[in-house]
């Protein structure tokens, strides 16, 4: 018995999402990538596009998973008690603890060669970035012409004029018929495709082909095809074989179509959605025209319930107008009145003054009068005085201005005496 506190001999103790993870990473180094061989056995399709089924054989049997985007390579559809050959990674799925193989492509037994070649070209055109989805141009709605490369008497061919005819009978059609199958099929789809495309009102090409096992499809899958379509000057829709087939020309195409007769369909709108989208367009424009003729009507009606009616705006203005004049005509009067009366105070004022001024100056003179008259010689002399001068009528006020015998004038109140000095006492 093995004993738990033995620290040599005691097993390590695993989680169990952790012991899943490195079962799985131990598969991965041991086996992956890896090819197996067996019978389908309950194969389903979930709605998200990825199929689950299982594998198996006498011995034993293997839970397989293949996720959408492997599926949509499918060149068949796989159905239980198919052989087929699987190639993918093996793994575990550990929220159950199951063992499970993720499957990346499959091939029914004995299409080994042929698969294999295309697997090989494939890698080789993706890793070169003829696949990248960045290259691709957007297909034209409305193209001028419409380019088809197909075989004469192929059914696609009946199918793609059939749905063009329907759906966009107003654009021309150009046909540039080539093999489909066969070895010289590369050859001619290359050179109808080339002779589409010097054409220059075509704007898209259309490469189709109806249903067929993988060696009929195989034109689809050559290497100068593939690269012919890259290098095209205009869009091409490839729709070759059914949903599930792939070739080549799909991953190399601007866009890929599941059918022929989706290709027609995804080629450009059809005339139907044109009219309708024409009369939404008119609908539309005619919903903005009433909407904008609304907003202006009622833009109009704000502005003449401000306006109001001209000729109201006009009395409006005149009555202002004359309210103004009769202010302006007070105002005038006022003032001419403030003038007059300043005027008359002034006046008054200066008649005022002035007869004041003239009385005072009139008390001044006769005052000056008076003085005047008390100044008067005559008046002193009329008391008995005389003003002698000499003959030259310098007067004489002293006695040493006199001399004996020099002639003197006594000027008298009444007239002059002529003298002469006959002596001087003082």
């Amino acid at each position: 018995m093995i004993s738990p506190k033995d620290p040599d001999i005691t097993p390590r103790i695993w989680g169990v999402g952790v012991l899943c993870h490195a079962i799985a990473d131990a598969l991965d180094a041991r086996f992956n990538p890896v090819a197996v061989r067996g019978e389908i056995s309950g194969f389903t399709r979930a709605s998200s596009g990825h199929c689950y089924f299982t594998l198996k054989d006498p011995q034993g049997q293997l839970r397989c998973a293949m996720f959408k985007r492997s599926a949509q390579m499918l060149n068949f559809a796989p159905k239980d008690g198919q052989t087929v050959e699987v190639f993918g990674r093996l793994g575990v799925y550990e929220p159950r603890g199951e063992l499970q193989l993720v499957v990346e492509s499959m091939r029914t037994t004995g299409q080994g060669t042929w698969y294999e070649q295309f697997l090989k070209l494939k890698a080789q055109l993706e890793a070169e970035g003829l696949f990248d989805p960045d290259r691709k141009r957007p297909i034209p709605e409305r193209p001028r012409a419409i380019g088809v490369v197909t075989s004469l008497g192929a059914a696609a061919l009946h199918d793609v004029a059939t749905s063009l005819q329907r759906r966009v009978p107003h654009i021309p059609v150009i046909l540039s018929p080539a093999l489909v199958q066969g070895i010289d099929a590369p050859a001619s789809l290359l050179l109808a495709l080339q002779a589409l495309s010097t054409q220059s009102d075509v704007d898209v090409i259309l490469l189709v082909r109806g249903g067929g096992s993988l060696e009929d499809l195989w034109a689809f899958n050559d290497e100068q095809l593939a690269r012919a379509i890259v290098a095209c000057p205009v869009p091409v829709i490839c729709g070759v074989g059914h949903e599930t087939d792939f070739s080549i020309a799909d991953f190399c195409a601007d866009l890929r179509a599941p059918t022929p007769t989706a290709a027609a369909e995804l080629c450009a709108v059809s005339q139907a959605d044109l009219v309708q989208h024409v009369m939404a367009l008119q609908e539309l424009m005619q919903n903005l025209a009433h909407r904008q003729i609304d907003k202006s009507s009622q833009r109009l009606d704000l502005a003449q319930s401000r306006i109001g009616r001209p000729s109201q705006a006009i009395s409006q203005q005149v009555l202002r107008i004359t309210r103004l004049e009769q202010t302006i005509h007070q105002r005038m009067v006022s003032f001419t009145q403030t003038c007059q009366h300043d005027l008359l105070n002034k006046k008054a004022y200066l008649e005022r003054t002035l007869g004041q001024t003239i009385e005072n100056n009139q008390q001044r003179i006769h005052r000056a009068q008076l003085r005047l008259g008390l100044l008067n010689p005559r008046l002193v002399l009329e008391r008995g005085f005389a003003w002698l001068s000499d003959e030259q009528g310098v007067a004489v006020s002293s006695i040493t201005q006199a001399k004996v015998g020099q002639s003197l004038q006594a000027t008298l109140s009444d007239g002059r005496v002529d003298l002469s000095v006959k002596g001087t006492k003082q």
